[in-house]
């Protein structure tokens, strides 16, 4: 199934509603996994984002519904990046383009 990065930045609401209940971020993982998307694996970041997200789906279609879905409430912006395994990506070049 395809691999995706989310790299996730909390709004001053999103900032808040973590600092009063950090229990969220495991209800929002279970929102996601409801809308078919597992999420492999995720990191609190210092810098520009907050939190990076190593996510699987079935689609790109199913990454934008999510994407606009969490977008829409208000509460962070998302930046979502197609990931491809090293190895899938060195077999797709074949001997090379050069």
């Amino acid at each position: 199934m395809p691999k995706y990065v989310m790299l996730s930045t909390l709004g001053p609401d999103g900032a808040a509603r973590l600092r009063d209940s950090p229990r969220r971020l495991k209800e929002v993982n279970a929102e996601l996994e409801e809308m078919g998307v597992r999420v492999l694996s995720q990191y609190a970041l210092l810098g520009q984002f907050d939190f990076l997200n190593i996510l699987e789906a079935p689609d790109e279609v199913t990454m934008a519904r999510v994407a606009t879905s969490l977008a829409a409430r208000g509460t962070l912006k998302t930046l979502t990046l197609t990931a491809i395994e090293v190895d899938t990506f060195i077999d797709a070049l074949g001997e090379g383009v050069g």
